[in-house]
């Protein structure tokens, strides 16, 4: 058995000026709704004062802690470093900006017990919920990039890239150590290993409200998130995901238009 029932994994990287009221809201909801829960911040290589103010929360809460990545390697190793050193029986991952508001999480938690492997909040299932939309142009690299996932892929969601993610504990031990993709492509390449392996994902609808100070150049991350999916699907042809797992043997190659993920 697990030490927590719920885990919390947050990457940051240079998030200081926000990470306070971040860390004040999450750790809150979670007293408030009495849980059984950890809270992780993954500092990625930050260059700011993340790290020191997660340890003076930490030093204050003992259901936080701080977890270093080596250096800058990207929000996909983030991610992963945070989810598999987890302990609860459901773990989620949070953008720092809580784009989604934590309050949100009971519907990915209502999901899993429906019988989902992985529930991921979706911006465009029920789009009236956003409070605050995006560009019209980062909206259009939205769409352009969903279809180009299900051609490339065939991940057939509505929103790969709403980071606000939960996986019970088995779905994330199974595809998380094969995941490769250690930058902003990894989302499309953790939902295509639950397709390859037979995981059940379902699309949540939540609140969301596009926050300022992204990093993402739509240009020059669009074409490196782009050339992340044609890894993805090489990584497949060439069978690198077929092994390290205890359920490769079940792995199948999944091509655009082949079987839909069960929902």
């Amino acid at each position: 058995m697990s030490d927590f029932t719920y885990s919390i994994v947050i990457p940051a990287y240079n998030e200081g000026k926000r990470l306070r009221v971040t860390l004040e809201k999450v750790l809150g909801y979670v007293r408030e709704r009495g849980w059984n829960a950890e809270v992780i911040v993954v500092n990625d290589g930050s260059r700011d004062n993340t790290a020191e103010l997660v340890r003076e929360f930490a030093a204050k809460d003992s259901r936080l802690r701080l977890i270093e990545n080596p250096g800058n390697r990207g929000k996909g190793y983030a991610v992963r470093n945070g989810m598999l050193n987890a302990q609860g029986e459901v773990i989620v991952f949070s953008d720092a900006d809580l784009s989604s508001p934590i309050e949100e999480m009971p519907k990915l938690l209502a999901a899993l017990a429906a019988g989902a492997d992985i529930a991921i909040g979706s911006r465009w299932l029920r789009a009236e919920l956003q409070t605050q939309r995006q560009s019209l142009h980062r909206q259009l690299f939205g769409r352009i990039f969903n279809l180009l996932l299900r051609l490339t892929l065939g991940l057939r969601f509505k929103d790969t890239q709403c980071g606000f993610k939960a996986f019970t504990r088995h779905a994330a031990q199974m595809i998380l150590p094969l995941q490769r993709i250690e930058r902003w492509g990894f989302d499309p390449e953790i939902l295509f290993l639950a397709r390859k392996f037979g995981l059940r994902v379902h699309e949540v609808p939540v609140r969301w409200g596009h926050v300022g100070g992204t990093r993402i150049n739509p240009l020059v991350d669009g074409a490196r998130m782009f050339q992340e999916m044609l890894r993805v699907r090489l990584n497949d042809i060439e069978g690198k995901y077929d092994g390290g797992s205890a359920v490769a043997a079940q792995a199948v190659k999944t091509l655009p238009g082949g079987p839909a993920p069960r929902v």
